[in-house]
């Protein structure tokens, strides 16, 4: 059998970023972060993902400026790229550098929450607030997760869809990295799915988006812990294909694969898989 690539995955959870059609400017870097977490050599991943980060960060999309308003939001992915690399310096073992890409993360995400103008773009900014002191292991993540809940509520109005803020580029570049952790220790697999992210009823729009801050607060720190504890960071979630007959891993034998950037890896362990 040829081996071809399978349709893309309908679940919200594949990481949006690395989905077709949806990239960013990231100069390649975002492709060698994935090559470099899929031979474990996370220092080398963080550095990547830092530098996929400024470069989204000072040029996200062609005619489209960090500064500039914008309703999809594309510089989160920029922001979720030092969520990465925070994550990546601690699983390496080199946690000043993720206090460093934490502290800049902050820095940053205060400076656009001026930019965007909705009020749920500025509650999903400071949601990144606790996202990226949570990845760096800083203090203040659960505060500022509450205060993302508070601003969710205050800012969110009776008009608005909460479900299609919580699929622009924006808020899904603020749920990839919680999904990326949380698949390290689920043999590969979902373990964040968008429906447990929010909360149950859109049809009550302040409370729906406020479960994601209230989710993180309860869980990201966690995640990351056990990944750090356990030195390994998972791949994020491409397209996949199950049980195939054209290729299979050489690590740990599973014929599941994970296309992702540019690379084919193990859907299980994330390492280069080989095909047969």
């Amino acid at each position: 059998m040829l081996a071809t690539r399978p349709v893309a995955d309908t679940n919200p959870c594949v990481d949006p970023v690395l989905s077709a059609g949806m990239h960013t400017q990231d100069g390649g870097h975002r492709d060698r972060a994935v090559a470099a977490l899929a031979e474990r050599s996370y220092e080398e991943a963080g550095d990547a993902y830092t530098r996929a980060a400024w470069r989204v960060l000072a040029d996200p999309r062609p005619g489209q400026g960090p500064f500039d308003a914008d309703e999809k939001g594309w510089v989160g992915d920029g922001l979720g790229a030092l969520v990465r690399s925070a994550v990546c310096y601690r699983v390496a073992g080199r946690p000043e550098r993720a206090t460093h890409r934490g502290v800049e993360g902050v820095a940053v995400t205060r400076d656009l929450q001026d930019a965007l103008e909705s009020p749920v773009q500025r509650a999903c900014l400071e949601e990144f607030v606790g996202d990226c002191k949570t990845a760096a292991g800083l203090d203040g993540g659960a505060a500022a997760y509450e205060a993302a809940a508070d601003a969710y509520r205050d800012g969110v109005g009776p008009d608005t869809d909460p479900q299609y803020w919580g699929t622009t580029p924006l808020f899904e570049a603020a749920a990839a990295p919680l999904q990326q952790v949380a698949r390290t220790t689920a043999n590969g697999e979902i373990a964040v799915p968008w429906e447990d992210l929010h909360g149950s009823d859109p049809g009550r729009a302040g409370e729906f988006l406020a479960h994601r801050a209230s989710f993180k607060r309860q869980r990201f720190g966690e995640l990351v812990a056990r990944a750090v504890d356990e030195g390994v960071l998972a791949a994020p979630r491409g397209t996949t294909e199950y049980d195939t007959d054209h290729h299979r891993c050489p690590a740990c034998d599973s014929t599941d694969v994970n296309w992702v950037a540019d690379s084919v890896l193990c859907l299980r362990c994330s390492r280069p898989t080989e095909a047969t």
